[in-house]
This record gives structure tokens, sequence and C-alpha cells, in this order.
């Protein structure tokens, strides 16, 4: 009887091991809406919270933060970054504003209604794409990895390893949470990827190819990044680094 029960279980280790990865499902995009977008904000992260959208932007000597009215892009308040912080990825939990750093292991917590600075956190990693659950904070920090950090102490609680048939996915870059699935570009591609908390596992490729015309840019025009999801009207928009127009957009599954 051991030996039958051992047989069965190598049969059974063998044959889930086998099994294939259902690939995830391929969605293309129409364009809803465009609007007006600073061509010199160097997007990092993007966000609605009570309706206003935030948006943090990078570069080492230009980083900020700002709230911004989404129809006609009037920067509603802004706040500067010290020099010597590249900013990144940020998103709102509690109505305290979490910001990410590139390379200087710092977040910074902000009143997210005032913008006063209430504190730092320090991480290992670098700093690219952050989002919520609701609960939690979710990182990236440019590998195939998310972390989901503790809000109150910026203590890593669990990660998953984002792969897509299999493979992990590097350059995961910023980050939303939508109806319970995570969000994420894929730095210096046209791609957006939907991943399952649990697991890590891509569940859906969004190709946003050719969403910024060629009319539309120029040297300065960076790569997509920016997922902002307005939970309130479920409307969901994308733009990038340097690009003149923030476009809501309609995702649909490729036939």
């Amino acid at each position: 009887m051991l030996k039958k029960t051992l047989c069965f279980l190598l049969i059974f280790a063998v044959a889930t091991a086998a099994a294939p990865t259902r690939p995830p499902k391929q969605y293309t995009y129409k364009v809803v809406k465009s609007y007006p977008h600073d061509r010199n904000a160097y997007t990092q992260g993007l966000f609605f919270h009570e309706g206003i959208l935030y948006e943090s932007s990078g570069q080492y000597g230009s980083s900020g933060l700002r709230k911004s009215n989404p129809a006609t892009g009037q920067v509603l308040q802004a706040l500067n970054i010290p020099h010597r912080y590249f900013a990144e990825g940020a998103c709102v939990l509690r109505n305290r504003l979490y910001l990410l750093t590139w390379q200087e292991h710092t977040c910074f917590v902000y009143d997210a209604r005032t913008f006063k600075q209430l504190g730092t956190f320090q991480y290992p990693t670098q700093g690219w794409g952050l989002t919520t659950n609701g609960t939690q904070l979710i990182m990236s920090d440019g590998s195939a990895t998310l972390y989901f950090r503790h809000p109150d102490t910026f203590a890593e609680q669990r990660r998953i390893t984002v792969r897509n048939g299999g493979k992990p996915v590097q350059y995961l870059n910023e980050l939303e949470y939508i109806d319970g699935e995570i969000w994420a570009n894929v730095y210096t591609t046209d791609l957006m990827l939907r991943i399952d908390p649990a697991d890590g596992t891509v569940t859906g490729v969004v190709d946003l190819s050719n969403l910024l015309p060629r009319s539309l840019r120029t040297p300065k025009t960076d790569v997509l990044n920016g997922i902002a999801y307005d939970g309130a009207t479920a409307r969901l928009f994308v733009t990038g680094k340097n690009w003149p127009k923030l476009y809501e957009i309609a995702v649909e599954e490729k036939k």
C-alpha cells in the first residue's frame, strides 16, 4: 500500500509540474478621450484620490508632486522635491501620500491634502512603482518582484514574483490596483500587465502600441508610464514620460 501511495504521489507531482501554464489574455485599447498633460513631467506615479489626479515626476533637480484637474491639466497644488532625490512612484492610503525615491532608499510620507511631510521610511532596494490594495502598500523595484509593505512601518509582509507563462517579467514599473488586480507598466515597452496579486501570475497583457501619435513626439518624448484608475467613474487613464497628452482608454480583448 505504501509503494502504491508513493507511486501515485510521484505521478501526480510529475503531471502537475508538466501541466502547461495558461497563457494570459491579450488586450488592445480604444481611446475614449485625450486631455492635456505637461510635456515637462517625467511621469513616475499617477493615481486618483477623491476625484483629483495626483502625479509624481522624476529627474534629479526637477522631481516633484502635483495635484491637477484631469480635464484641463490645471495644476491645483505642487511640491518640489529636494534636488538630491529622484522621485518615483506614489500612492495614497488613509490620507497619507507615500512617495518612493529611485536610488536614495527613502520613502517620503506626506499629508495627502496639504503635502506637509509627516515622516520617512527606508528600504534596501531601488524604488520604482507604488500602489495600494487598501490595506498594504505594493512596491516594485525594477525587477520581477513586487513587495507588500505595512503602511505604518514600511516593513515587508510578503513578496511575489511576477511571471508570464512561467517566466519572470523584469522591469516592472508604475503600478495601479484595479478591481482586485495589480496593473503594471513594463519599463521601455508599450505593455501593461494584469497581475494576480495572490501568486504573481500575469493574467492579461494590454498592448498600447502607437498610443501617442508620431506627430506629437519630440526628441524629449520618453516611454509609456503612468496608470490611473478613477474608481468612482470606472475610467482608466494612461500617459508617458514627457508626453503632451493624458489618455482615457477602454481596454478590449483581442479577437
